[in-house]
Protein backbone atom coordinates (compact mmCIF):
# COMPACT_ATOMS: atom_id res chain seq x y z
CA UNK A 1 0.00 0.00 0.00
CA UNK A 2 1.52 3.36 -0.90
CA UNK A 3 2.44 5.69 1.99
CA UNK A 4 0.07 7.85 1.44
CA UNK A 5 -2.86 5.62 1.03
CA UNK A 6 -1.89 3.94 4.74
CA UNK A 7 -1.95 7.80 6.05
CA UNK A 8 -5.22 7.99 4.41
CA UNK A 9 -6.84 5.42 5.92
CA UNK A 10 -5.04 6.13 9.75
CA UNK A 11 -6.95 9.68 9.42
CA UNK A 12 -9.89 8.60 7.88
CA UNK A 13 -10.35 6.13 11.01
CA UNK A 14 -9.14 8.21 13.46
CA UNK A 15 -11.29 11.08 12.33
CA UNK A 16 -14.60 9.01 12.09
CA UNK A 17 -14.21 7.75 15.46
CA UNK A 18 -13.66 11.40 17.02
CA UNK A 19 -16.39 12.90 14.86
CA UNK A 20 -18.72 9.86 16.29
CA UNK A 21 -17.48 11.08 19.76
CA UNK A 22 -18.34 15.04 19.01
CA UNK A 23 -21.95 14.46 17.90
CA UNK A 24 -22.74 12.00 21.03
CA UNK A 25 -22.88 15.21 23.03
CA UNK A 26 -23.55 18.23 20.98
CA UNK A 27 -27.25 17.18 20.28
CA UNK A 28 -27.40 17.24 23.76
CA UNK A 29 -26.81 20.56 25.46
CA UNK A 30 -29.99 21.29 26.76
CA UNK A 31 -29.79 18.10 28.68
CA UNK A 32 -26.70 18.89 30.81
CA UNK A 33 -28.02 22.52 31.28
CA UNK A 34 -30.98 21.01 33.25
CA UNK A 35 -29.07 18.58 34.98
CA UNK A 36 -26.70 22.16 35.79
CA UNK A 37 -30.41 23.16 37.35
CA UNK A 38 -31.64 25.50 34.63
CA UNK A 39 -35.65 25.35 34.51
CA UNK A 40 -36.95 28.14 32.26
CA UNK A 41 -37.13 26.70 28.28
CA UNK A 42 -35.90 30.10 27.19
CA UNK A 43 -33.42 30.69 28.77
CA UNK A 44 -32.20 26.79 28.21
CA UNK A 45 -32.65 27.31 23.98
CA UNK A 46 -30.49 30.84 24.82
CA UNK A 47 -27.72 28.79 26.23
CA UNK A 48 -27.63 25.73 23.89
CA UNK A 49 -27.60 27.90 20.44
CA UNK A 50 -24.75 29.87 22.70
CA UNK A 51 -22.70 27.13 23.48
CA UNK A 52 -23.49 25.27 20.28
CA UNK A 53 -21.89 28.20 18.06
CA UNK A 54 -19.36 29.25 20.10
CA UNK A 55 -16.58 26.49 19.42
CA UNK A 56 -16.83 27.16 15.82
CA UNK A 57 -16.91 30.92 16.32
CA UNK A 58 -13.26 30.83 17.91
CA UNK A 59 -12.31 27.69 15.67
CA UNK A 60 -13.19 30.06 12.60
CA UNK A 61 -10.48 32.59 14.45
CA UNK A 62 -7.71 30.51 14.72
CA UNK A 63 -8.10 27.64 11.85
CA UNK A 64 -6.06 30.47 9.62
CA UNK A 65 -3.18 30.43 12.11
CA UNK A 66 -3.03 26.54 13.09
CA UNK A 67 -3.08 25.85 9.29
CA UNK A 68 -0.31 28.42 8.45
CA UNK A 69 1.93 26.93 11.55
CA UNK A 70 1.00 23.60 10.63
CA UNK A 71 3.05 24.34 7.39
CA UNK A 72 6.01 25.15 9.16
CA UNK A 73 6.31 22.55 12.21
CA UNK A 74 4.30 19.68 10.73
CA UNK A 75 0.70 18.64 9.81
CA UNK A 76 0.36 15.45 12.19
CA UNK A 77 1.35 17.53 15.15
CA UNK A 78 -1.51 19.91 14.54
CA UNK A 79 -4.05 16.49 14.19
CA UNK A 80 -2.40 14.80 17.64
CA UNK A 81 -2.35 19.01 18.92
CA UNK A 82 -6.48 19.18 18.09
CA UNK A 83 -7.24 15.76 19.26
CA UNK A 84 -5.41 16.23 22.85
CA UNK A 85 -7.48 19.28 22.99
CA UNK A 86 -10.47 17.45 22.42
CA UNK A 87 -9.41 14.65 24.97
CA UNK A 88 -8.90 17.72 27.73
CA UNK A 89 -11.75 20.37 27.06
CA UNK A 90 -14.31 17.98 26.23
CA UNK A 91 -13.06 15.67 29.27
CA UNK A 92 -13.31 18.51 31.38
CA UNK A 93 -17.26 19.40 30.64
CA UNK A 94 -18.04 16.41 32.64
CA UNK A 95 -16.90 18.62 35.93
CA UNK A 96 -18.95 21.70 35.01
CA UNK A 97 -20.80 23.13 37.78
CA UNK A 98 -22.47 26.42 35.52
CA UNK A 99 -23.13 27.00 31.91
CA UNK A 100 -19.90 29.84 31.84
CA UNK A 101 -17.62 26.96 32.59
CA UNK A 102 -19.37 24.95 29.95
CA UNK A 103 -18.75 28.51 27.54
CA UNK A 104 -14.76 28.70 28.67
CA UNK A 105 -14.43 25.06 27.91
CA UNK A 106 -16.77 25.15 24.08
CA UNK A 107 -14.35 28.20 23.77
CA UNK A 108 -10.93 26.91 24.51
CA UNK A 109 -12.26 23.55 22.45
CA UNK A 110 -12.96 25.93 19.87
CA UNK A 111 -9.30 27.51 20.05
CA UNK A 112 -7.59 25.04 20.00
CA UNK A 113 -9.33 21.35 18.62
CA UNK A 114 -10.05 22.04 14.87
CA UNK A 115 -8.66 18.79 13.28
CA UNK A 116 -10.86 18.26 9.81
CA UNK A 117 -8.47 21.38 8.36
CA UNK A 118 -4.58 19.40 8.98
CA UNK A 119 -6.15 16.43 8.44
CA UNK A 120 -6.84 17.23 4.96
CA UNK A 121 -3.69 18.82 4.47
CA UNK A 122 -1.68 16.13 5.45
CA UNK A 123 -3.26 13.95 3.25
CA UNK A 124 -3.53 16.35 0.83
CA UNK A 125 0.12 17.13 0.10
CA UNK A 126 1.09 13.34 -0.15
CA UNK A 127 -1.84 12.57 -2.28
CA UNK A 128 -1.68 12.59 -6.32
CA UNK A 129 -2.92 15.99 -7.60
CA UNK A 130 -5.45 14.15 -9.47
CA UNK A 131 -7.09 12.97 -6.42
CA UNK A 132 -7.53 16.10 -4.48
CA UNK A 133 -10.81 16.33 -4.50
CA UNK A 134 -11.77 12.89 -3.90
CA UNK A 135 -9.47 13.09 -1.17
CA UNK A 136 -11.18 15.48 0.75
CA UNK A 137 -14.62 13.91 0.05
CA UNK A 138 -13.54 10.88 1.25
CA UNK A 139 -12.28 12.50 4.52
CA UNK A 140 -15.49 14.74 4.72
CA UNK A 141 -17.53 11.36 4.78
CA UNK A 142 -16.02 10.41 8.57
CA UNK A 143 -17.68 13.76 9.61
CA UNK A 144 -21.02 12.54 8.26
CA UNK A 145 -20.78 8.84 9.81
CA UNK A 146 -20.20 10.94 13.14
CA UNK A 147 -23.71 12.96 12.29
CA UNK A 148 -25.76 9.89 11.81
CA UNK A 149 -24.12 7.20 14.43
CA UNK A 150 -22.44 10.02 17.15
CA UNK A 151 -26.33 11.11 18.10
CA UNK A 152 -27.56 7.25 18.47
CA UNK A 153 -24.45 6.40 20.46
CA UNK A 154 -24.91 9.64 22.95
CA UNK A 155 -28.41 9.18 23.24
CA UNK A 156 -27.91 5.31 24.59
CA UNK A 157 -25.08 6.46 26.61
CA UNK A 158 -26.36 8.97 28.57
CA UNK A 159 -29.55 6.83 29.08
CA UNK A 160 -27.59 3.86 31.11
CA UNK A 161 -24.59 6.08 31.93
CA UNK A 162 -25.67 9.67 32.37
CA UNK A 163 -24.72 12.98 30.68
CA UNK A 164 -20.99 13.23 32.51
CA UNK A 165 -20.08 9.80 31.52
CA UNK A 166 -20.60 10.50 27.85
CA UNK A 167 -18.01 13.43 27.98
CA UNK A 168 -15.45 11.28 29.06
CA UNK A 169 -16.43 8.56 26.83
CA UNK A 170 -15.62 11.39 23.89
CA UNK A 171 -12.24 12.07 25.75
CA UNK A 172 -11.30 8.64 25.76
CA UNK A 173 -11.93 8.32 21.71
CA UNK A 174 -10.10 11.42 20.81
CA UNK A 175 -7.47 9.88 22.81
CA UNK A 176 -7.44 6.70 21.14
CA UNK A 177 -7.61 8.84 17.71
CA UNK A 178 -4.73 10.26 18.61
CA UNK A 179 -2.47 7.64 19.28
CA UNK A 180 -4.05 6.18 15.77
CA UNK A 181 -2.66 9.01 13.62
CA UNK A 182 0.86 9.04 15.85
CA UNK A 183 1.51 5.37 15.32
CA UNK A 184 0.02 4.92 11.62
CA UNK A 185 0.48 8.65 9.72
CA UNK A 186 3.01 9.61 7.64
CA UNK A 187 4.53 13.22 7.32
CA UNK A 188 7.34 14.17 4.53
CA UNK A 189 9.13 16.98 6.06
CA UNK A 190 10.20 18.00 3.27
CA UNK A 191 6.55 19.53 2.09
CA UNK A 192 7.01 21.55 5.08
CA UNK A 193 7.40 25.57 4.61
CA UNK A 194 10.79 26.56 5.61
CA UNK A 195 11.47 30.56 5.42
CA UNK A 196 14.89 30.62 7.02
CA UNK A 197 13.05 32.24 9.92
CA UNK A 198 13.21 30.95 13.92
CA UNK A 199 9.52 30.73 15.20
CA UNK A 200 9.85 33.22 17.73
CA UNK A 201 6.70 34.00 18.95
CA UNK A 202 6.36 37.60 17.84
CA UNK A 203 8.15 36.89 14.35
CA UNK A 204 6.23 33.83 13.86
CA UNK A 205 3.12 35.87 14.24
CA UNK A 206 3.66 38.43 11.68
CA UNK A 207 4.92 35.56 9.24
CA UNK A 208 1.51 33.36 9.70
CA UNK A 209 -0.53 36.72 9.62
CA UNK A 210 1.55 37.92 6.42
CA UNK A 211 1.16 34.24 4.34
CA UNK A 212 -2.89 34.04 5.01
CA UNK A 213 -3.06 37.88 3.80
CA UNK A 214 -0.88 36.51 0.81
CA UNK A 215 -3.78 33.96 0.50
CA UNK A 216 -6.74 37.12 0.19
CA UNK A 217 -5.42 37.63 -3.33
CA UNK A 218 -6.50 34.54 -5.06
CA UNK A 219 -9.52 34.81 -6.79
CA UNK A 220 -10.66 31.47 -6.94
CA UNK A 221 -10.53 30.45 -3.61
CA UNK A 222 -12.22 33.84 -2.58
CA UNK A 223 -14.89 33.32 -4.40
CA UNK A 224 -14.94 29.89 -3.25
CA UNK A 225 -14.94 31.08 0.44
CA UNK A 226 -17.78 33.02 -0.41
CA UNK A 227 -20.02 30.06 -1.99
CA UNK A 228 -19.49 27.92 0.86
CA UNK A 229 -20.05 30.29 3.68
CA UNK A 230 -23.49 31.08 1.81
CA UNK A 231 -24.27 26.99 1.59
CA UNK A 232 -23.01 26.87 5.01
CA UNK A 233 -25.13 29.64 6.34
CA UNK A 234 -28.46 28.27 4.41
CA UNK A 235 -27.96 24.69 5.93
CA UNK A 236 -27.12 26.28 9.37
CA UNK A 237 -30.11 28.86 9.80
CA UNK A 238 -32.39 26.35 8.53
CA UNK A 239 -31.87 22.92 10.15
CA UNK A 240 -32.21 24.12 13.54
CA UNK A 241 -35.99 25.24 12.91
CA UNK A 242 -36.34 22.50 10.57
CA UNK A 243 -38.91 20.75 13.26
CA UNK A 244 -41.12 23.81 12.64
CA UNK A 245 -41.25 23.81 9.58
CA UNK A 246 -42.44 20.03 9.66
CA UNK A 247 -45.23 21.22 11.57
CA UNK A 248 -46.68 23.19 9.06
CA UNK A 249 -46.73 20.35 6.21
CA UNK A 250 -48.99 17.92 5.96
CA UNK A 251 -48.58 14.00 4.44
CA UNK A 252 -50.75 13.85 1.10
CA UNK A 253 -50.21 10.10 1.33
CA UNK A 254 -51.42 9.55 4.65
CA UNK A 255 -48.60 6.94 4.44
CA UNK A 256 -45.59 9.00 5.60
CA UNK A 257 -45.76 10.25 9.45
CA UNK A 258 -44.36 13.75 9.26
CA UNK A 259 -40.52 13.28 11.22
CA UNK A 260 -38.33 15.49 11.57
CA UNK A 261 -35.64 13.21 12.27
CA UNK A 262 -36.51 11.28 9.30
CA UNK A 263 -35.77 14.39 7.26
CA UNK A 264 -32.31 14.70 9.31
CA UNK A 265 -31.54 11.25 8.67
CA UNK A 266 -32.82 10.92 4.82
CA UNK A 267 -30.45 14.33 3.71
CA UNK A 268 -27.25 12.56 5.53
CA UNK A 269 -27.53 9.32 3.88
CA UNK A 270 -27.81 11.12 0.51
CA UNK A 271 -24.80 13.42 2.09
CA UNK A 272 -22.72 10.28 2.51
CA UNK A 273 -23.54 8.86 -0.65
CA UNK A 274 -23.06 11.90 -3.09
CA UNK A 275 -19.69 12.90 -1.17
CA UNK A 276 -17.01 10.48 -2.81
CA UNK A 277 -19.18 11.21 -6.93
CA UNK A 278 -18.41 14.82 -5.87
CA UNK A 279 -15.36 14.61 -5.45
CA UNK A 280 -14.52 12.10 -8.31
CA UNK A 281 -16.44 14.80 -10.60
CA UNK A 282 -14.42 17.40 -9.16
CA UNK A 283 -11.17 16.04 -9.98
CA UNK A 284 -12.63 15.26 -13.58
CA UNK A 285 -13.82 18.61 -14.18
CA UNK A 286 -12.03 21.36 -12.38
CA UNK A 287 -12.71 22.11 -8.78
CA UNK A 288 -14.27 25.31 -8.80
CA UNK A 289 -16.64 24.86 -11.60
CA UNK A 290 -17.85 21.80 -9.65
CA UNK A 291 -18.71 23.70 -6.80
CA UNK A 292 -20.56 26.27 -8.39
CA UNK A 293 -23.15 23.57 -10.16
CA UNK A 294 -22.91 22.50 -6.25
CA UNK A 295 -24.63 25.70 -5.91
CA UNK A 296 -26.79 26.00 -7.84
CA UNK A 297 -28.44 22.61 -7.01
CA UNK A 298 -28.57 23.68 -3.40
CA UNK A 299 -30.06 26.91 -4.14
CA UNK A 300 -32.97 24.78 -5.90
CA UNK A 301 -32.95 22.24 -3.25
CA UNK A 302 -33.42 25.38 -0.52
CA UNK A 303 -36.35 26.79 -2.52
CA UNK A 304 -37.77 23.71 -3.04
CA UNK A 305 -38.04 23.08 0.71
CA UNK A 306 -39.58 26.63 1.44
CA UNK A 307 -42.28 26.21 -1.03
CA UNK A 308 -42.87 22.57 -0.14
CA UNK A 309 -46.65 21.67 0.18
CA UNK A 310 -46.37 18.16 1.48
CA UNK A 311 -44.25 16.07 3.68
CA UNK A 312 -43.53 14.09 0.79
CA UNK A 313 -42.11 16.64 -0.94
CA UNK A 314 -40.20 18.26 1.52
CA UNK A 315 -38.92 14.53 2.19
CA UNK A 316 -37.85 14.62 -1.66
CA UNK A 317 -36.24 18.30 -1.43
CA UNK A 318 -34.17 17.09 1.89
CA UNK A 319 -32.91 14.28 0.41
CA UNK A 320 -31.94 16.73 -2.73
CA UNK A 321 -30.21 19.32 -0.58
CA UNK A 322 -28.17 16.66 1.44
CA UNK A 323 -26.36 15.14 -2.12
CA UNK A 324 -25.90 18.16 -3.06
CA UNK A 325 -24.08 19.58 0.03
CA UNK A 326 -22.52 16.93 -0.25
CA UNK A 327 -20.28 18.76 -2.81
CA UNK A 328 -19.88 21.59 -0.62
CA UNK A 329 -17.19 21.12 1.48
CA UNK A 330 -15.04 18.47 -0.42
CA UNK A 331 -14.87 21.02 -3.48
CA UNK A 332 -14.14 23.88 -1.67
CA UNK A 333 -10.89 22.11 0.34
CA UNK A 334 -10.52 20.91 -3.59
CA UNK A 335 -9.77 24.24 -4.73
CA UNK A 336 -7.77 25.54 -1.54
CA UNK A 337 -5.50 22.50 -2.48
CA UNK A 338 -4.94 23.37 -6.18
CA UNK A 339 -4.79 26.99 -5.90
CA UNK A 340 -1.70 26.64 -2.87
CA UNK A 341 1.64 24.97 -2.89
CA UNK A 342 2.54 21.77 -0.56
CA UNK A 343 4.35 24.29 1.85
CA UNK A 344 1.20 26.94 2.11
CA UNK A 345 -1.51 24.33 2.15
CA UNK A 346 -2.47 24.24 5.83
CA UNK A 347 -2.73 28.07 5.54
CA UNK A 348 -5.13 27.69 2.35
CA UNK A 349 -6.75 24.51 3.95
CA UNK A 350 -7.12 26.46 7.17
CA UNK A 351 -9.01 29.57 5.59
CA UNK A 352 -11.65 27.89 3.87
CA UNK A 353 -12.31 25.49 7.51
CA UNK A 354 -12.48 29.19 8.79
CA UNK A 355 -14.96 30.30 6.62
CA UNK A 356 -17.05 27.16 7.01
CA UNK A 357 -16.94 27.37 10.92
CA UNK A 358 -17.46 30.94 10.76
CA UNK A 359 -20.55 30.58 8.91
CA UNK A 360 -22.39 27.17 10.94
CA UNK A 361 -21.53 30.24 14.14
CA UNK A 362 -23.43 32.89 12.89
CA UNK A 363 -26.16 30.67 11.48
CA UNK A 364 -27.21 29.17 14.71
CA UNK A 365 -27.20 32.11 16.19
CA UNK A 366 -29.06 33.96 13.65
CA UNK A 367 -31.52 31.88 12.14
CA UNK A 368 -34.10 32.17 14.55
CA UNK A 369 -34.07 36.28 15.18
CA UNK A 370 -34.51 36.12 11.23
CA UNK A 371 -37.18 33.64 11.23
CA UNK A 372 -39.25 36.04 13.56
CA UNK A 373 -39.54 38.43 10.50
CA UNK A 374 -39.47 36.41 7.77
CA UNK A 375 -41.06 33.10 8.70
CA UNK A 376 -39.14 29.87 8.55
CA UNK A 377 -40.06 29.30 5.13
CA UNK A 378 -38.87 32.75 4.06
CA UNK A 379 -35.75 31.58 5.93
CA UNK A 380 -35.17 28.85 3.13
CA UNK A 381 -36.45 31.01 0.14
CA UNK A 382 -33.77 33.68 1.54
CA UNK A 383 -30.71 31.44 1.90
CA UNK A 384 -31.61 30.66 -1.89
CA UNK A 385 -31.46 34.29 -2.91
CA UNK A 386 -28.31 34.68 -0.78
CA UNK A 387 -26.91 31.83 -3.00
CA UNK A 388 -27.84 32.91 -6.40
CA UNK A 389 -27.18 36.44 -5.90
CA UNK A 390 -23.32 35.78 -5.19
CA UNK A 391 -23.79 32.83 -7.63
CA UNK A 392 -24.58 36.11 -9.79
CA UNK A 393 -21.76 38.38 -8.90
CA UNK A 394 -18.85 36.02 -8.87
CA UNK A 395 -17.44 35.31 -12.33
CA UNK A 396 -15.89 32.68 -12.85
CA UNK A 397 -11.66 32.76 -12.55
CA UNK A 398 -10.06 31.27 -16.01
CA UNK A 399 -8.37 28.57 -15.41
CA UNK A 400 -4.66 28.69 -16.16
CA UNK A 401 -2.03 25.70 -18.15
CA UNK A 402 -1.28 23.82 -14.88
CA UNK A 403 -4.82 23.75 -13.59
CA UNK A 404 -4.65 26.55 -11.17
CA UNK A 405 -6.64 29.80 -11.83
CA UNK A 406 -5.93 32.90 -13.74
CA UNK A 407 -5.39 35.47 -10.73
CA UNK A 408 -7.65 38.51 -12.35
CA UNK A 409 -10.64 40.09 -12.28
Amino acid sequence: MPTWKRTFAAVWLANTVTAIGMMAFLPFFPSQLEHLGLTDRDEIATWAGVLYGAAPLFAALSSPLWGALGDRVGRRVMILRSMLAITLFVGAMSFATSPWELLALRIAQGLFSGFVAPSITLVSVQAPAEAQSRVSGWLQTSMVLGAILGPLAGELLRAEFGIDEVYLAVAVLSLVSAVLVLAFAHEDASSRRSDGQRLAPLGALQTLLRDVGELRGNVALRASILLLFCLQFGMGATNPLLELHVRDVKSWLGWLEPSTAALFFAMSAANLVAMPLWGRLGDRRGAYPTLRTCSILCAAALVAQGLAPSYEFLLLARVLFGAAMAGSAPLAFGVAAAESSASQRGGAIGVVFAARAFAIAVASMCGGALSVLVGVRGLFLGSAALLALSLLLLRAPRTGSHGGVIHNM
